[in-house]
């Protein structure tokens, strides 16, 4: 006699069926080229869910096909990992996307005019923000006056940042708003603010912004980003450059939003756990980004050994300048030591000869304190690294530092006849941004753009990078293209990410594109070769002069930020 077992309950197996979890999604793509080193001759890629689950060739394909939920028919396109760009100043992007941009003005006149029309067509905005602004290419040879500026905007607050972002002007009704500022450090009377000045300013123009301007500029940025196929951003946050509010908001529009991921530093010094503890709370990875240890080249703010060649206001002739040095070796030690101590990861912007001897004498002393491979473990960064030496390459090498660079600079400000040369004379300037012997010496390299100081521009920065104004600096484009994906994830601890193989994150781009080539092995960056029989998976051809991929598609974590969707 067999025990009766009740029939269940129909609406218990609904509830049953209702809590098991969803089968991942599963989408093909065919037909296309699939970057891989996996198989250099991928022409299909299966992603199930947020990750990557297989990667091959066409024939192969035909198994998957009819257990999928969806197949993309590729047409010839090329995949890719999706970017990462390793320094951003998301809302600062996104304002120079919607608001006042003076990159484009040619003349001073030119953008006293756009500054304006500006004015005129925001009456309700209690302080007018712009950026872009480089007197170094104008005629004039000289950033507008305060009666100037006072003229154009109506007597109305006005802010305007420099295209290094490093000084501004601003009008006589904005400096009024903030106390005492007349007395900080970097403040002259009728000049470009920087330093203290400059800080104190920003910070009181960027705490007009309502949160519904903030997220309007934020979601911009990041609309920008994902239609150029990149897929994370680092946030390089900090007090002197934006609020708590302002980066918490980032992080939680990047978490609840259809959008790049976002990883953010928070630029804040920090002697002990209960620092550390702070600053992960705010949501960032690291106290790290733009912890200044210096400012830029642009403003004569980076620190040099070496007077500039153009130092304002030497006397008799004489340059006398070399800039300002905010961090000494032993705050970067401090700094250094108790983030490793922490577990947190450290990091400075630096650009100068001088403040790179600095952060590595630091660095060095940090791991005389804690232990050269915890401080190694650790992957901290320096941002620009613009004027290294062998010596402080060398450091980077030893102290397993990463180079979060900007190739974008070099193709902007170097060759003889740039910014660079005027600042420091042609012979230093042909030393900076040395992209190939950091490789030789196997520092790892993170591209990104410091997005507004440059634009968001991917294809474009590896093509700087191929492509240097001096041509020994110059790398391959594989080198270059894989420190501008992997590279990325690399600096923030993750070594599973950035490339196209079975169970990596699904993060990846769709372009149309020329023929694929593979760069030739050898100095010349000019060398190309279409011959499959290298086993190397090919790249767009990014010659000067030859049009760059045009992105059809992005992809995060399984999920379409960018282009038509794929659910």
């Amino acid at each position: 006699m067999s025990e009766h077992v009740p029939e269940p309950d129909p609406s218990h197996r609904a509830k049953q069926h209702l809590s098991r979890p969803a089968r991942p999604r599963t989408v093909l793509l065919r037909g296309g080229e699939v970057h891989s080193p996996a198989d250099p001759f991928a022409t299909a890629m299966v992603v199930e869910g947020d990750r990557i689950a297989w990667v091959g060739e066409e024939g192969a394909a035909d198994s998957f096909a009819d257990g999928v939920d969806e197949v993309v028919q590729l047409d010839g396109a090329l995949v890719t990992p999706a970017f990462t760009d390793a320094h951003v100043h998301t809302t600062a992007t996104g304002l120079a996307l919607t608001g006042l941009d003076l990159s484009g003005a040619g003349t001073l006149p030119e953008a006293l005019t756009r500054i304006r029309a500006y004015a005129d067509a925001r009456p309700a905005d209690r302080v007018l923000l712009g950026h872009g602004w480089d007197a170094g290419v104008w005629p004039e040879g000289r950033p507008p006056s305060r009666a100037e500026l006072d003229e154009a905007a109506g007597g109305r607050p006005l802010y305007l940042t420099r295209v290094d972002v490093h000084s501004a002007v601003a009008t006589t009704a904005l400096l009024d708003l903030v106390p005492g500022v007349r007395e900080r450090t970097g403040f002259r009377a009728d000049a470009p603010l920087t330093g203290d000045a400059h800080h104190a300013v920003r910070k009181a123009a960027y705490a007009t912004l309502t949160p519904a301007q903030r997220t309007e500029a934020q979601a911009a940025a990041l609309a920008r980003a994902a239609a150029l196929g990149i897929g994370t951003l680092h946030e390089c946050a900090g007090p002197d450059i934006s609020g708590e509010d302002d980066f918490t908001g980032l992080l939680a529009l990047a978490r609840e939003g259809a959008g790049p991921r976002v990883v953010g530093y928070w630029a804040e010094a920090v002697a002990s756990a209960k620092d550390a503890q702070r600053i992960r709370e705010l949501g960032a990875i690291g106290a790290a980004g733009d912890l200044f240890a210096d400012g830029s080249l642009g403003s004569h703010t980076a620190h040099l050994h070496a007077p500039y060649a153009d130092s304002p206001g030497s006397a008799g002739g004489t340059p006398s300048h070399t800039g300002v040095a905010h961090l000494r070796a032993e705050d970067v030690a401090a700094h250094v030591a108790a983030c490793t101590e922490a577990g947190l990861q450290a990091g400075f912007h630096a650009i100068g000869d001088a403040a790179l001897t600095s952060v590595v004498d630091g660095v060095r002393a940090a791991a005389e304190r804690v232990g050269l491979g915890r401080i190694r473990a650790a992957r901290h960064r320096v941002e620009h690294a613009e004027m290294l030496t062998e010596r402080t390459i060398a450091g980077f090498a030893e102290l397993a530092l990463t180079a979060s660079v900007q190739p974008a600079f070099d193709a902007a400000w170097g060759g003889e006849e740039g910014m660079y040369a005027a600042r420091l004379g042609a012979d230093r300037a042909r030393t900076l941004n040395p992209y190939a012997a950091l490789l030789k010496a196997g520092v790892p390299l993170a591209l990104g753009s410091d997005s507004p100081v440059t634009p968001l521009d991917p294809w474009g920065t590896v093509r700087a990078a191929v492509f240097h104004r001096t041509r020994a600096h110059g790398i391959s484009a594989r080198a270059a293209f894989t420190a501008h994906t992997r590279g990325g994830w690399r600096a923030v601890g993750r070594d599973d990410a950035g490339v196209l193989v079975p169970g990596a994150p699904a993060d990846y781009a769709v372009w149309r594109t020329g023929e694929l080539i593979v760069q030739a092995p050898d100095e010349r960056v000019e060398r190309w070769s279409t011959d499959p029989r290298s086993g190397t998976p090919g790249l767009p051809d990014l010659t000067p002069g030859n049009d760059l991929p045009v992105c059809l598609t992005t992809v995060v974590g399984g999920r379409t930020v960018f282009g038509p969707p794929n659910e």
